[in-house]
């Protein structure tokens, strides 16, 4: 190596195994969590062809048999719980997810779907994963990000907003061997691939805030520069699949996170596997951050506040039967706006 090569500065500040849920996140992140579960075909109530015996059902976090019921009781998922405070991302590789909330908003999406809600003041959701397939298993992988709101932001009205598949920007660089490295672009810029737009209120929406949210998929073998982002930007890649990754030249081995000066543009060297791995960059928003379970505020008194109008207020109610509800089997990829509005993938 030489002189002026030992002077240049590691991109690397630090990686670590991942390990359990949910992985470390840098500010403006909260929160970020890898489901990826082999459920088995479903049941007439697209539940699991299975025994649910010796599961603490409605706190089911083992993995048994490769799957989770996590608070479901007969359809695996989240039935409804509050938030206030930070928006949630939830990009859903494989499967479906059956969303239903306070506003009186409701979808089933994946297949590279993404759904961004801003909680902002308040908000109530579920989150079920329906086993529509009878004759075969219908696994599920997806990742949710909760991004934080400024102070200013917090008790911003809620919004539902729906990205789907196809309007979901993909940048395909090819090395010099011809291997491709294809990124999904959620949210931010690459280039001029640019993601469509977060949520009015979200800390993605400002333009100095250099949010962006990608999954990076290679091919083995696979050379590609991660670009320089602006100088303060936290940024987080976490190494999900695959057997090996060389960045900068250091080797990182399988299922690690590496946190990265995102100031230095970084080269990525795929190992012989395909890869994937998952970006979260933004400006730090810089401020106190104090969290109770689904409520995210800036001071204890906050926190108060927001249990108290929960209580008070139902943050609008729940306008369903059940806590828990799916769609009817037959009901395609849809999302409805509390204005009742539809809209379908094309």
């Amino acid at each position: 190596m030489s002189q002026q090569e030992s002077k240049q500065p590691s991109a690397i500040i630090n990686a670590a195994p991942l390990r359990g849920m949910p992985w470390r996140t840098p500010d403006p992140f909260l929160f970020c969590v890898h489901h990826n579960d082999r459920y088995p075909a479903g049941n007439e109530r697209m539940g699991p062809v299975a025994s649910l015996a010796g599961r603490n059902l409605g706190q089911d976090f083992d993995g048994r048999d490769g799957w989770n019921m996590y608070h479901g009781t007969v359809v695996p998922g989240f039935p409804q719980h509050p938030h206030r405070g930070f928006e949630t991302v939830t990009i859903v590789r494989n499967g479906l997810l059956d969303h239903s909330d306070s506003l009186g908003a409701a979808a089933r999406f994946g297949g590279g779907d993404v759904q961004w809600i801003t909680a902002g003041s308040g908000l109530l959701h579920s989150e079920m994963f329906p086993l529509l397939q009878s004759d075969k298993p219908n696994p599920v992988e997806l990742f949710q990000i909760w991004l934080n709101l400024p102070r200013v932001d917090k008790l911003a009205k809620p919004h539902f907003s729906m990205l789907w598949d196809h309007v979901i920007p993909r940048h395909v660089a090819k090395d010099e061997a011809g291997r491709a490295t294809e990124v999904t672009v959620v949210a931010g810029r690459l280039g001029d691939v640019k993601a469509p737009p977060p949520p009015p209120k979200s800390w993605a929406a400002r333009e100095e805030a250099d949010v962006a949210i990608w999954t990076v998929k290679m091919a083995p073998g696979a050379r590609w520069t991660l670009p320089a982002a602006a100088r303060g930007t936290n940024r987080m890649l976490y190494f999900f699949q695959g057997s090996g990754l060389r960045i900068g030249g250091v080797a990182i081995p399988a299922s690690h996170s590496i946190e990265l000066r995102a100031d230095v543009a970084t080269e990525l060297e795929n190992g012989p596997d395909a890869a994937e791995l998952l970006m979260l960059q933004g400006k730090p928003i810089g401020e106190p951050v104090v969290q109770y379970g689904p409520f995210v505020m800036n001071s204890r008194q906050e926190i108060q506040q927001a249990f108290a109008d929960y209580q008070r207020t139902g943050f609008g109610g729940w306008p369903w039967q059940s806590d828990d509800p799916v769609h009817p089997r037959e009901e395609g990829r849809f999302a409805r706006h509390a204005d009742g509005r539809i809209e379908r993938p094309a």
